[in-house]
């Protein structure tokens, strides 16, 4: 949340002792009768969560792959495909983070890749590696369908459709090498 510092001059001697009065620019814009700033600054902060919550899934995505590479279970080719996707899902959390610190927020930690508790157990063959890649794809391609419209900036809902089309790729290529169909349904929900 962008901070204002208020220091009004005849009160500079005990904000010294004190520390500086800070205000999120929400409250600043409220205080001054100014609703509609605040409305931005409020579609700011919405936007911040969004960018946060795709932050986390990408997170998670670059842990799954990497569980998927680590599990000794892909072909050499299907291999190289995981590995390009996980490098696809670190560019997007590297923009997603910076876009974050650019808004003034702060971006959500990726989590070690046991505590997102992956179904590990259920992982026996590159088939099933490849299931649970693609039922990600398709959620992520879900996440993204679903903030395109929430953004309050324009840009920033550009820029996630442009990842929801990667995603749906991800998706689609998986189903593809599963040998099932790439458009399995008209419409994502």
């Amino acid at each position: 949340m962008t901070k204002i510092d208020l220091v009004l001059p005849e009160r500079r001697a005990f904000m010294g002792k004190a520390g500086a009065l800070t205000l999120s620019a929400t409250a600043v814009a409220l205080l001054a009768g100014r609703p509609a700033l605040a409305q931005g600054s409020m579609a700011r902060d919405a936007d911040l969560k969004i960018l946060n919550t795709a932050l986390g899934l990408e997170h998670q995505a670059i842990a799954a792959y990497q569980v998927g590479a680590e599990s000794g279970l892909l072909s050499k080719p299907v291999l190289g495909v995981a590995v390009k996707f996980q490098s696809d899902h670190k560019e997007h959390a590297s923009v997603l983070a910076s876009t974050i610190k650019k808004l003034g927020g702060s971006p959500v930690e990726a989590m070690k890749p046991a505590d997102y508790k992956f179904p590990t157990d259920q992982l026996h063959s590159e088939k099933d590696v490849l299931k649970f890649a693609a039922s990600l794809e398709r959620a992520a391609a879900s996440a993204y369908l679903g903030a395109v419209p929430a953004f309050g900036n324009s840009d920033l809902a550009k820029a996630a459709a442009s990842i929801l089309g990667n995603e749906t790729m991800h998706w689609a290529l998986l189903l593809n090498a599963l040998g099932e169909p790439a458009d399995p349904v008209s419409f994502i929900s």
